[in-house]
């Protein structure tokens, strides 16, 4: 029986929290060490299984969202995959390379506990270095509960990678003044991660010929919008009204005015045009001459926006540049007949920076009210307290720093704490290869392929990237590397003894979009 002093014997080297798109993987690049996934739903997936709906599709095309050793299959569809097909794909990958024998289903993780001799490590102080990843003897206690039963199982690890994710479980609720929140409204409030738990049939009987208010502009919204109005056609359908705090801009496709989004931001020539970290004398003047042409770009994006989107007849045209939205990982893609559905009254937009419940709806700051059945909040996700949930502290109080984003050096490991990693906390276009990436640093890191450095200067080459996230976007709210991702994975190679450059001539290496595939291990 384990005791304080006796604590659990190490069963697996290493630990994986998540089975998501992150969590496989991880576990794929730390296969040879036979890691312990630990998910607590009853299947892989994360957030494309448990917090998508009927009409979720992938945001990218395939060969931009795909794990650099597993190209898609053939596909009769040339449109954008289903969060089904997406499923599809990850099992198929985990079957491929045989993960499903790592993961541990509907196991919990409810508490993670730091047991290294506590004598070794000074808490008030930067540690001087990270050491030895693999120190052979036990750093982290994960309590784990199995389908929700009373009993708690405990593993001791020499090194764990949290894979949670940012999105599902603890939802971000508005607040309200007292008495103008949900328990005076007569109809239903839902956040999307309640919704997401509803069977087709439920949620087309919440909906259907119901006042539907959805809360939100962003990706989610607007697949829950159209979610309604697809359940709302025919002379008896509602329309949808979109409550929208903050306008932001989103696209109808990859190609504007007939150029591949891509040759604007994710080819190398194009990375010249962005202030990147640690870049040199020459590089920043580069940037600073064209600086314009990056203005360019923007407007130049814009007027095709505008041109083909109603923004300026709904009220829907954001003030702020396009490049600021791309840099902040606000962009969304608007389905085909989003518009189509407004221009027949299915979804009337409602600008709105505070608004209320009265018992019949939804009341705003100019004392307007709405009627409402139902109301759908696509608030988003408190990604940090579920990351506080879990670990311990000092180490919780260490994930947000003042700047509001958590410090990954290399978007992986915090410099303060010890014999941990956070795969998928990084945000870009394709979230899936900045994972994996991320996952092949990390087994490299762990096979002691490099060293790190010391926690200052970690901390401070961190710190550098997150001042230059901060000055491409007044948005800066999450950790996005979209405008200088390749910049990003240069390091990463670096790190690792690769090539930076992967591309096979000049002329590709300059104007073709750097892919996951690109990044595909050569040994």
């Amino acid at each position: 029986m384990p005791t304080k002093d006796n604590p659990p014997s190490i069963v697996s080297r290493i630990g994986i929290i998540g089975a998501g798109v992150s969590g496989l993987a991880v576990a794929k690049q730390l296969s040879h060490y036979n890691p312990i996934v630990f998910e607590a739903t009853d299947s892989i997936g994360g957030v494309w299984r448990h917090c998508s709906y009927r009409c979720t599709k992938l945001q990218s095309q395939t060969w931009n969202y795909e794990f650099s050793d597993f190209p898609w299959p053939e596909r009769e569809s040339k449109d954008y995959p289903s969060h089904a097909e997406i499923l599809e794909y990850l099992h198929l990958y985990a079957v491929y390379f045989d993960l499903f024998k790592y993961v541990k289903f509907n196991t919990k993780v409810v508490e993670i506990k730091f047991v290294r001799d506590k004598e070794g490590f000074d808490f008030g102080r930067l540690p001087g270095d990270h050491g030895n990843p693999l120190p052979e003897r036990p750093v982290w206690e994960l309590s784990v509960q199995t389908n929700e039963s009373d009993a708690i199982q405990k593993y001791c690890f020499e090194f764990v990678v949290v894979c949670t994710g940012k999105y599902g479980d603890i939802p971000l609720m508005p607040t309200f003044p007292c008495n103008k929140g949900p328990e005076v409204f007569k109809g239903k409030v839902l956040h999307t991660i309640d919704y997401c738990k509803l069977d087709k049939e439920a949620t087309s009987d919440l909906v259907k010929g119901k006042k539907v208010v959805v809360v939100g502009y962003k990706k989610s919204a607007i697949d829950l919008t159209m979610e309604c109005v697809q359940a709302n056609q025919g002379p008896e359908g509602q329309p949808c009204t979109m409550i929208i705090r903050s306008l932001h801009w989103t696209l109808p496709h990859y190609r504007m005015w007939g150029i591949p989004f891509f040759m604007f931001y994710a080819t190398r020539s194009a990375q010249f045009l962005h202030h990147t970290p640690n870049q040199g004398l020459l590089k920043s003047l580069l940037c600073l001459l064209l600086s314009p042409l990056r203005l360019v770009i923007s407007k130049f994006i814009e007027s095709y926006l505008l041109w083909k989107l109603p923004l300026e007849k709904y009220g829907l045209k954001p003030e702020h540049p396009f490049e600021e939205d791309f840099a902040s990982c606000q962009i969304a893609i608007t389905p085909e007949s989003f518009f189509n559905e407004a221009d027949k009254g299915k979804i009337i937009f409602k600008r709105a920076s505070k608004w209320c419940f009265w018992n019949g709806g939804i009341e705003f700051d100019d004392n307007t009210k709405i009627d409402a059945d139902v109301v759908l909040l696509a608030t988003g996700y408190d990604g940090k307290k579920k990351l506080k949930t879990i670990l311990p502290e000092p180490f919780s109080s260490l994930l947000e720093y003042p700047t509001g984003i958590m410090p990954l050096y290399r978007g992986t490991v915090h410099p303060l704490i010890p014999n941990m990693a956070f795969v998928g906390y990084v945000e870009s276009v394709s979230n899936l290869y900045t994972s994996e990436i991320r996952s092949m640093w990390l087994a490299g890191l762990i096979d002691k392929k490099f060293n790190l450095p010391s926690a200052e200067k970690m901390l401070s080459q961190t710190m550098k990237d997150m001042e230059a996230m901060k000055k491409s976007t007044r948005f800066y709210t999450r950790n996005c590397i979209t405008t200088f991702g390749i910049n990003h994975n240069d390091e990463i190679c670096e790190d690792l003894g690769w090539h930076t450059w992967r591309k096979k001539n000049f002329i590709k290496e300059a104007f073709t979009p750097y892919t996951a595939s690109d990044y595909k291990k050569k040994d």
